[in-house]
């Protein structure tokens, strides 16, 4: 009797099977029948087979079994929630994609390094000597990256330092892969960037492309019609006899005078934009376009973050070599000799330039793909209008320079109020929208702020351009307030009138300005420099500070 009915006692369990619960009571209202006692035992093992549970009474329940699950789950109380909070969710994404894209589409960009922080011009002759030649080098700058650094610069630009026969602005270029001997040596350079780095700086440094020296290896090639190189330069036939040349045209030199100089090892005139000593490449030649290319790959290979290139309106000329039309059509024609007697059409700002410039964006940028390794463009347009200036930002899909330098303020003579507005709100208006803006108030070949405005000018003007949106680049010694040396008797080459902002940077009132130990300075060093050098301004400074301190509360 016992042993039936535990038979009976597992038989009801297994009935149960779809129902077991694992001991949570949900449906207690749900009460099982027990299985009639006169049943047979063959009829509940029968039970035992698939059997489709009548769900019809049930409610859900924890631990129902997926069959179960199922059958609830397809009922329209349940599955239609489900798909509504299915899509709400699929829009509540889209809708945050949507929000993250417009987000990153008007929120402005991270500022690049170039952006970060003030660039600080350094004319290399003029800034430390430290062999004692009287001629800055660039084991001297390297001396004095400390001093650069407390004035919170990011950038430090160096004008030419090319080899070059010429004295002066080091433009008329021997070799593009050499260091003067005046400035030191590439192992100088080299030493010079990699301590510019590890203080976190950015190194940017001059290249004119225009033009070379005529002692280049390349114009030595071509004037004897060497390969390739014949036609790296512009020639072209003219007329010379007893020592006086008939040029082409009536095309002048930005110093005066005709372009054309005769050569007697080639029998033709080569055009020269500057001084009869820089003759001007032929950029439509193909191979001389590569070159420079390959010069430009040369300096970013060794670690400069980025270039000012000059004079790049004259990378190309009309070849047609028409007159250029005169400014005063009633003159003369063999009395105009100056530059600005002629409207320059067919020797400025040519059809293709633009593509040239582009061309060294594109090769920049092949070394701009490292993270923080964004190399900088920049392009000095001197003499040319807000309209034109504006075009080397490049288009709206097709970049160019990252801001063609903006020395419009270092062209102020005056300390006017509506003088410095009107420079500010033109370049603002005209600048293309999402440019980046920038500002100088002085340059190598200007002025100096304090001889130009005066010295009571000097903290204001500083302050202007530091807090104006967009980066502020500073010349050496403007700083301080340095002045133009008043000395005419200077033995140096051509254009006197710039090399007065180029004197020596005065860094106290020893000898020289502490500019160097020699005997003799290159330039001499102004009559002030006792009481208007570096460490005077670092004093003036820590005097302030302390006062600002005992005066607050």
């Amino acid at each position: 009797m016992a042993e039936n009915k535990g038979k009976t006692d597992s038989i009801r369990m297994s009935m149960q099977g779809c129902r077991t619960n694992n001991g949570f009571v949900q449906n207690e209202d749900i009460l099982e029948k027990d299985p009639d006692p006169g049943s047979r035992l063959d009829d509940a093992v029968a039970v035992l087979g698939p059997v489709e549970p009548d769900l019809k009474d049930i409610r859900p329940y924890a631990g129902m079994p997926k069959e179960v699950l199922f059958q609830f789950s397809g009922q329209a109380r349940y599955r239609l929630p489900r798909e509504v909070l299915f899509w709400l969710t699929v829009a509540s994404v889209f809708v945050l994609i949507g929000a993250t894209i417009a987000i990153i589409a008007v929120s402005p960009k991270c500022l690049d390094w170039w952006q970060a922080g003030p660039m600080y011009q350094i004319y290399p002759r003029s800034f430390k000597d430290s062999d004692m030649d009287g001629n800055g080098d660039l084991k001297g700058i390297q001396e004095k990256l400390d001093y650069i650094t407390t004035l919170n610069i990011k950038t430090i630009w160096i004008t030419s330092f090319y080899k070059s026969s010429l004295k002066d602005f080091r433009h008329g270029v021997e070799d593009f892969r050499e260091i003067d001997p005046i400035f030191g040596t590439m192992k100088d350079f080299e030493n010079l960037i990699a301590a510019i780095h590890d203080k976190g700086l950015k190194l940017i440094i001059d290249f004119i492309p225009n033009h070379t020296s005529d002692k280049h290896a390349w114009f030595q090639l071509s004037r004897t019609r060497t390969g390739k190189y014949t036609d790296y330069y512009i020639w072209h036939d003219c007329t010379h006899e007893n020592g006086i040349t008939v040029p082409p045209n009536n095309w002048l030199s930005v110093y005066g005078n005709s372009s054309w100089h005769f050569d007697e090892v080639r029998n033709q005139c080569y055009f020269h934009q500057f001084m009869r000593e820089q003759p001007d490449l032929n950029f439509h030649n193909p191979d001389v376009q590569e070159e420079i290319k390959e010069i430009i790959q040369f300096w970013l290979t060794k670690g400069v973050d980025g270039f000012s290139f000059d004079a790049v309106k004259f990378l190309l000329e009309a070849e047609h070599l028409r007159d250029e039309a005169q400014v005063n059509k009633t003159q003369i024609p063999d009395t105009v000799t100056h530059y600005w007697e002629l409207y320059h059409d067919f020797t400025t700002t040519q059809v293709g330039m633009h593509d040239i410039v582009r061309s060294f964006r594109q090769t920049m940028d092949q070394y701009s793909r490292e993270p923080g390794r964004y190399r900088f463009m920049g392009i000095e347009a001197y003499g040319e209008s807000i309209d034109r200036t504006m075009m080397y930002y490049g288009l709206p899909f097709v970049q160019e320079a990252d801001f063609p330098f903006n020395n419009y303020l270092s062209e102020l003579n005056t300390p006017s109020g509506n003088g410095v507005f009107e420079v500010i709100t033109s370049w603002m208006e005209n600048m293309p929208e999402g440019k980046w803006p920038n500002w100088m108030i002085g340059g190598p070949d200007r002025a100096r702020l304090t001889s130009r405005l005066g010295a009571e000018y000097v903290n204001i003007m500083n302050m202007l351009v530091f807090t104006l949106p967009g980066t502020p680049i500073t010349y050496y010694g403007e700083e301080i307030g340095m002045r133009n040396i008043l000395v005419t008797n200077l033995n140096e080459s051509y254009d006197v009138d710039t090399l007065f902002s180029k004197s020596p940077m005065q860094w106290d009132n020893s000898s020289n300005a502490g500019f160097s130990e020699a005997s003799h300075t290159w330039l001499p060093t102004s009559s002030d420099y006792h009481t208007v050098n570096v460490d005077v301004s670092i004093n003036e400074n820590e005097m302030s500070f302390c006062v600002d301190n005992e005066q607050s509360p």
